[in-house]
């Protein structure tokens, strides 16, 4: 009790710490100029245009924090993705606009086929209407070396599809991007915490779910074959989506695997509850915000991908 009778024997006794370094700020892009469309489902959180984008994360720099994740919302969607390798669509042209504003930021690009596919599915449809996902590994690929050609630092890709990670990596290293890291979605569960996502990213699937290659709710085991899997073919990071509900299996996979940096992505579900309940004045948004972000923190989590990063980083600011 008495290392807890004020606030400044209580900071200097602190177990987990909160750093602005360790967040990293989801961003979704798209065409146009000065755009900034709020997502309903998700307060605070925008559609941008590259312009908007940068000075996002030019925000998000002088905040201290550590990176962002772009997601793309592009001009065309065709049945094969087939803009998401185009060096000229708004993420690959986000980047390069932000490695120029802000070069020590570190920028990350989802790898994924959902958001350009006209029918929301991570992978490729065949003849007979069914899901030939390993099919759709080459335009993964290729918008990955797209990616980080504009100048990634760090390809995420989120399909969750068999030997997507060992197909990028070869493809990235046959290109001369060797030096680009992957930041794999290696356990990524079928979760009913991702639907304000698809609205800002516009990426729901039109008929079907993911259930085939994301995964099981129920299971935690599988989570280390999932991540064994991918730092076989060359993860150089992992991650655990979505991260409150599971923070059991983030703890599982950081002792497991010690020596991979591990990201925790606190998903767009998780954000709009908490932001919801704070409108209702049900909870104190600052208090709920920062305690789950230390949640993820002493369950194991190196990196916090989470929408609340400027507002946590302020947050801490102003306690320092």
């Amino acid at each position: 009790m008495r290392l807890r009778t004020s606030e400044g024997v209580r900071r200097l006794v602190r177990e987990t710490r909160l750093d602005p370094a360790a967040f990293v700020l989801p961003l979704f892009v798209r065409g146009g100029e000065g755009v900034r469309d709020e997502i309903a489902s998700m307060p605070g959180v925008f559609q941008l245009s590259v312009d908007e984008a940068v000075r996002e994360a030019s925000e998000a720099a002088r905040l201290g924090v550590g990176g962002v994740l772009l997601f793309g919302i592009p001009g065309h969607k065709d049945a094969e993705g087939s803009s998401a390798d185009d060096d000229g669509e708004a993420v690959q042209r986000a980047v390069r606009a932000i490695k120029e504003a802000v070069p020590d930021l570190a920028v990350v690009t989802d790898v994924c086929l959902c958001e350009y596919t006209d029918h929301g599915h991570c992978g490729f449809i065949d003849g007979h209407g069914d899901l030939d996902l390993e099919g759709s590994l080459p335009q993964h690929v290729a918008a990955a070396v797209s990616h980080a050609r504009a100048g990634a630092d760090l390809v995420a890709p989120s399909s969750m599809i068999d030997g997507v990670v060992g197909a990028i990596r070869d493809g990235l290293d046959a290109a001369g991007y060797g030096h680009v890291g992957i930041l794999s979605y290696a356990v990524k569960y079928a979760s009913a915490f991702y639907g304000p996502f698809r609205d800002a990213a516009d990426s729901a699937p039109v008929f079907g779910d993911r259930r085939t290659h994301q995964m099981d709710p129920g299971n935690a085991r599988e989570a280390l074959r999932e991540a064994a899997l991918d730092v076989a073919q060359g993860a150089d990071l992992l991650m655990v989506k979505p991260a409150v509900a599971y923070l059991d299996v983030v703890r599982r996979i950081k002792d497991a695997f010690p020596d991979r940096p591990l990201g925790a992505y606190h998903v767009s579900g998780e954000y709009a509850m908490l932001k919801a309940a704070a409108e209702k004045g049900w909870l104190d948004e600052r208090r709920a915000v920062l305690e789950t972000l230390t949640s993820l923190r002493r369950a194991g989590a190196d990196l916090l991908i989470t929408y609340s990063a400027l507002d946590a980083a302020r947050w801490l600011a102003d306690e320092a």
